[in-house]
């Protein structure tokens, strides 16, 4: 391994030279500061992760707490991971992933050990039970989610509440009065995660202004159980012309029970996802969607947790606005 004294040789000047010019904590002037920088480029030089941590009291890491539920679609969490991880590497930052349901005893961890610099949160529940660690922590952090109260908090999030109103005035557009929601596993809802239940505020709110009538129905993964969710809602509601489904393991099942009933998309039955882009584009009837803007997220996310870090920013909400890609799944009532 390449040393710090081999850098200095290299560049000519002295190792303490070579120091302030990565830590940034002298001036130096902007000659030395370059033959230094390419003597490091040149030899492949890496300062030691533990020397500079001791020297600079900080990591130069990130923790990234996403909690791996078996009700929760991972593809969708790992895309918005992996945004958060190559974002974090152009701003010089690793990523620590802590994948547990570990709750606050996982932050307390973080904050405590001197483990990261900084932490970012998903799966955000309305009343989540780590948010008063955070508020009552110097450590920054950076919520992918939105809490039933943002205050003292910095969130990026995909506005879900707007997400639902934009499924419902599309259908409603198209003549369709009576609607059902196949939404997420029972458990999500149970726990108030964030995303789901502003998704379901914003049906609702939506489907009465509008005048629709709205069924909910939790759904788990399966084909039997999509079949039943299904069943039910025709039983409920003869008449449902309209789908909205926030669940990415029921698209193709729901899609495929349709076809059995004799019900043909979008002629007999309209349907609209919120949904990875992939997932869409991808079913087999292109579905007029909501993307899921993963990678947008993340970004937003890292650019917030650092601008944080180095003292540039304060609390508050970046909530991106929805989308709605028409495509095949949809058409006017019959």
């Amino acid at each position: 391994m390449v040393t710090l004294a081999e850098v200095a040789r290299h560049a000519g000047v002295s190792a303490s030279t070579v120091s302030y010019v990565l830590s940034g904590k002298r001036p130096i002037s902007a000659a030395t500061r370059l033959q230094v920088e390419q003597s490091i480029r040149e030899l492949g030089y890496h300062p030691n992760a533990g020397a500079r941590a001791l020297a600079s009291s900080r990591s130069n890491i990130i923790a990234l707490m996403v909690p791996l539920r078996t009700d929760m679609y991972v593809p969708v969490m790992m895309e918005i991971a992996i945004a958060v991880a190559t974002t974090a590497r152009t701003h010089g930052y690793d990523v620590l992933l802590l994948t547990g349901e570990e709750g606050p005893e996982a932050v307390r961890r973080v904050t405590g050990s001197g483990l990261a610099d900084a932490m970012i949160l998903m799966d955000v529940e309305l009343d989540d039970e780590r948010l008063p660690l955070l508020r009552g922590s110097d450590q920054p952090s950076v919520l992918i989610g939105l809490p039933a109260d943002p205050s003292g908090l910095t969130c990026v999030d995909l506005d879900f509440r707007a997400t639902g109103a934009l499924c419902v005035e599309h259908l409603a557009a198209l003549g369709h009065r009576d609607i059902a929601v196949i939404g997420e596993a029972l458990a999500v809802y149970e726990r108030h995660t964030g995303f789901a239940e502003r998704t379901l505020d914003g049906l609702r709110s939506r489907a009465r202004e509008l005048d629709v009538r709205m069924l909910h129905r939790p759904c788990g993964g399966g084909y039997d159980a999509i079949d039943a969710v299904l069943t039910r809602v025709f039983d409920e509601r003869p008449g449902t012309s309209g789908f909205v489904v926030q669940n990415e393991q029921a698209v193709e099942p729901l899609l495929a029970l349709l076809r059995r009933q004799g019900r043909a998309v979008p002629e007999d039955v309209s349907v609209v996802a919120i949904c990875p882009e992939h997932v869409a584009v991808q079913a087999s009837v292109r579905l007029t969607s909501v993307s899921i803007p993963a990678q947008e997220m993340g970004r937003q996310a890292v650019e917030r947790l650092v601008a944080k870090i180095d003292g540039h920013a304060t609390d508050d909400v970046s909530l991106i606005a929805p989308e709605l890609t028409v495509r095949a799944s949809t058409g006017s009532a019959p």
